[in-house]
């Protein structure tokens, strides 16, 4: 492997090769080619980071707003013409299709265009005469230092959650991409140093479980970032909670999906299919259970089916592809195991996506789209998050027992209801425990000015990313009570 695809760190303004004594090979999850190789750093290169991003925060807090906003309008710049190839990036080392790794990197540039509102958003309040001659006021100050740990299957997209709002608000930070998918945040760095933050506002630390934990501890870092499983999500929150930082941790999903006999079945049947399969299912906000109600199974099953069988799957840069691989061979062994223990439970296999080879690329982790019919409730299938191209489908007799199997679950990430009726979908929006609803949308994906929640075991914290919840966690509160004594005024 040469020299030149070893990843390397970003700290202080400057690139570092580390000093790791262990890399992992970053692979085409299509095609099983070596694409780089990540160091996994060692608890020395975070606290470099770590202590250089303090030091670079005394003086970046102490910048204007209006002014800390302007490296940000030059990245959206930046990112506009990068756009083809940090999509092209994204699709060669996650392996979703170039459409999709082009929605990621829009809704990036769109976290970065919100972020250049701060100078009003980080605004705080004002009252007069709370007592006499006693004014009070509550103004919004950064954190310090944070970091942000994430996930694999969104490389370009989950890191702007975070960043631009850390920054606009006057902290430095540190990005910890995932070990799988490192290579997108190699190229956005580059674009941030053009983008003109000074040294140590921004810092990329590359690797692993120890490099996280290593975050976690470090006392100078003040607040955490992270998206993953829900296992890993209460590690984080946990052991960062315990060191006394403000956390924010999204883990995993089970979403489910209802059909109501009203709805449209060619509209529903494509959005569903989009929901499910779409990244390979390996989307947070991908769904996983399709809940038909009374009568609509008759119509809706057929349907889905074979629009999984229609769907193309194959290299993510070629056209008409549809779908692409798995993100490593574990996973695609984890969900084939998954699948069969689905039939071995009870389920129905309708649409089976094993062994499935794609001529010229026998070497990627490709699984075809894949449904099991009549799941059983409490089963394998019908809990776990599969985070595969895999549809699960339930069948219950009416509107109550969907909501209430929507709330029998463990996890709140989305759910959402494909239906007619207006009061239907009330019903469902007012009553589902989920962050993300979607009414006839079969990906509730919330705008940049929006935050992206998630309940129960999908969320651990309190403010979750982006828009003003990001403003909020980034920034702390300040309360001034004030009184003058002396009356200068009335001696002029």
């Amino acid at each position: 492997m040469p020299e030149t695809n070893r990843l390397q760190n970003y700290i202080n303004g400057k690139w570092c090769e580390s000093s790791a004594s262990q890399y992992l090979e970053v692979h085409n999850p299509a095609t099983a080619e070596t694409l780089a190789r990540v160091p996994l750093s060692p608890p020395e290169e975070v606290d470099q980071a770590a202590r250089a991003a303090a030091q670079a925060q005394v003086e970046w807090r102490r910048v204007p707003a209006v002014q800390r906003i302007q490296p940000l309008f030059k990245l959206k710049d930046l990112m506009e013409d990068a756009f083809e190839d940090l999509a092209r990036s994204i699709t060669l080392e996650n392996g979703k299709v170039l459409d999709d790794a082009r929605g990621e990197i829009r809704r990036a540039i769109e976290n970065v265009e919100v972020a250049c509102g701060i100078p009003m958003m980080m605004m705080g309040d004002f009252s007069e005469d709370i007592a006499r001659g006693i004014d009070e006021y509550m103004i919004r100050q950064p954190v310090g230092v944070v970091a942000s740990i994430c996930p694999f299957n969104f490389p370009g997209m989950i890191p702007f959650w975070y960043l631009p709002y850390a920054v606009a608000c006057g902290n430095t930070i540190l990005i910890k991409p995932s070990e799988r998918t490192p290579i997108t945040m190699q190229k956005v760095f580059h674009l941030l140093e053009q983008a003109g933050f000074p040294p140590g506002v921004v810092n990329l630390i590359n690797g692993g479980p120890d490099t996280v934990n290593a975050i976690l501890d470090h006392p100078l870092i003040a607040g955490i970032t992270f998206v993953g499983s829900t296992p890993v999500a209460r590690h984080v929150y946990a052991r960062a909670a315990a060191n006394g930082k403000r956390v924010q941790a999204q883990g995993g999903a089970k979403n489910p999906l209802i059909i109501l006999p009203d709805a449209d079945l060619e509209t529903t049947t494509n959005i569903i299919t989009d929901s499910v399969y779409g990244n390979a299912g390996q989307r947070c906000l991908a769904a996983s259970t399709v809940v038909s109600v009374a009568g609509a199974a008759k119509s809706f099953v057929p349907a889905l089916a074979e629009a999984a069988q229609k769907r193309k799957v194959g290299v993510g840069l070629e056209p008409g592809v549809q779908m692409g691989p798995v993100i490593t061979p574990q996973s695609k062994e984890r969900i084939l195991g998954l699948i069969q223990k689905g039939v071995d439970e009870g389920a129905r296999l309708v649409v089976d996506g094993r062994d499935a080879v794609i001529p010229g690329y026998e070497k990627g982790n490709f699984i075809r789209p894949t449904i099991l019919d009549n799941v059983p409730a409490g089963s394998t299938i019908a809990t776990t998050e599969i985070f595969g191209p895999v549809m699960g489908i339930m069948h219950v007799d009416n509107v109550d027992e969907a909501v209430a199997l929507v709330n029998s679950g463990k996890y709140g990430n989305m759910a959402c209801i494909f239906t007619s009726s207006g009061a239907a979908a009330r019903r469902f929006r007012y009553e589902a425990q989920a962050g993300n609803i979607g009414i006839n949308i079969g990906v509730a994906a919330t705008m940049a000015f929006f935050p992206f929640s998630g309940w129960k075991e999908s969320f651990f914290g309190t403010l979750h990313g982006q828009g003003k919840h990001a403003v909020e966690f980034f920034t702390q509160t300040k309360v001034v009570v004030e009184r003058w004594l002396k009356d200068w005024s009335r001696q002029f």
